[in-house]
């Protein structure tokens, strides 16, 4: 029988593991024995793999090591790209749409392990992620706003400017449920 364990219940599992193996040094059993993991979705960036992979490469998206991605999707989404904004030259980021591209199409989460950890705040750019960063619309300004971010206005915001709820102040930092 073939046990699948699905890539957002991977962290909960490498954690819950590793906090039950540290209460027990005695216990030589491996929780993850005999187990199969398969890559479920990529979602190194929200909405990218949304936006910029058609229907029929989900899959194959997904599967595709990170280091593999750029050299077999960027030109995939920069014709997505130039196809949500035709007049696209550069980004805020002063990114050309190959360039751009091929940042997307490698759909990993950046860390900084110093300085700054923000998704893009004007000067720091993709060096992680706060829960308090707004992707969606800093994805936005980099697809539609043009060198400067001023193009196409109505285009790059989503109009949320903050969670519905507070997040705590305390691990694991998100808000509480409704």
């Amino acid at each position: 029988m073939k046990n699948i364990i699905r890539a957002g219940s991977l962290l909960f599992i490498a954690f819950s593991a590793s906090f039950l193996t540290s209460c027990d040094k005695d216990d030589d059993t491996n929780p993850f024995e005999g187990l199969t993991y398969q890559q479920e979705d990529q979602m190194g960036r929200p909405a990218i793999n949304t936006v910029f992979v058609a229907t029929a490469d989900k899959d194959d998206f997904n599967e595709t090591t990170p280091s593999a991605m750029s050299g077999k999707y960027a030109t995939k989404f920069q014709n997505q790209l130039m196809a949500l904004n035709a007049g696209y030259t550069t980004n805020a980021l002063g990114m050309d749409a190959a360039t751009f591209s091929g940042a997307l199409a490698t759909d990993v989460l950046n860390v900084a392990t110093s300085g700054t950890t923000t998704f893009f705040d004007g000067i720091n750019v993709l060096t992680g992620r706060t829960l308090a960063d707004d992707v969606i619309s800093t994805e936005l300004l980099l697809i539609f706003g043009g060198p400067d971010g001023s193009a196409n206005p109505n285009l790059t915001d989503d109009n949320v400017d903050a969670n519905d709820k507070a997040f705590s102040n305390t691990f694991p930092y998100l808000a509480s449920p409704h």
